[in-house]
């Protein structure tokens, strides 16, 4: 991870790098923080209770002053040029929002379980919402201040704020633009537990029940 912000601080002059603390008291993650405050300076955000990637994103975004913004996790899965593609689309482009999207490759990193409910997701997304992308759950987005505005009124605490956040995206009629990206080659995706899958189908149907409604 620090090889790759190095180098995206190296290509562009001026970066404000905000971490998220959801709540997490492990010690192990304090002393990596420390470490990466030593040669990456940034500003770290905390609070005591588990809120879920959701609402750690909304709380960091709404910190943020750039004029643009972009967020991925705290492991920084995604390739350093995934990252420089996302602020080029932005910069370069009239795109309010930008949206990475993976390729079949990601999927080898997945576990059986969670790649067959990643295609479903993505299958159900295709064929009953309206979404410039039936991949929303790609974790490397950025947006303009438009975009911020949006993101901010999203409601849901856990993984599926990114399907709330096309959503309202495209709702708003924002210019939304999607971007292949890669994940690092060492990277080591985190598994899903049941209870969460579960929170995660109740949020689901509520965007799926406002989607109705507002066709």
């Amino acid at each position: 991870m620090n090889s790759s912000l190095l180098q995206i601080q190296t290509e562009i002059n001026s970066v404000e790098l905000i971490i998220v603390n959801d709540g997490s008291h492990e010690q192990t993650l304090f002393d990596e923080l420390k470490n990466l405050n030593s040669k990456i300076p940034f500003t770290p955000l905390a609070y005591t209770e588990n809120k879920g990637k959701g609402f750690a994103l909304r709380y960091g975004v709404n910190k943020a002053k750039g004029e643009f913004i972009i967020y991925t996790d705290v492991d920084f899965p995604y390739t350093h040029g995934s990252f420089l593609k996302i602020y080029s689309v932005l910069k370069s482009e009239s795109v309010d929002v930008a949206i990475g999207v993976r390729g079949e490759e990601y999927y080898t990193h997945l576990s059986k379980t969670r790649v067959r409910i990643s295609k479903l997701l993505r299958w159900f997304i295709k064929k009953n919402l309206r979404t410039p992308t039936d991949d929303t759950q790609c974790g490397l987005k950025g947006f303009n201040q438009r975009g911020k505005e949006v993101f901010l009124k999203t409601a849901t605490n856990r993984y599926l704020f990114d399907l709330e956040f096309i959503f309202l995206a495209a709702k708003n009629k924002l210019n939304i633009k999607t971007v292949e990206v890669e994940l690092r080659a060492d990277v080591q995706l985190s598994t899903i537990s049941s209870k969460i899958l579960l929170q995660e189908l109740g949020n689901f149907l509520k965007i799926f029940v406002k989607s109705i409604i507002h066709n």
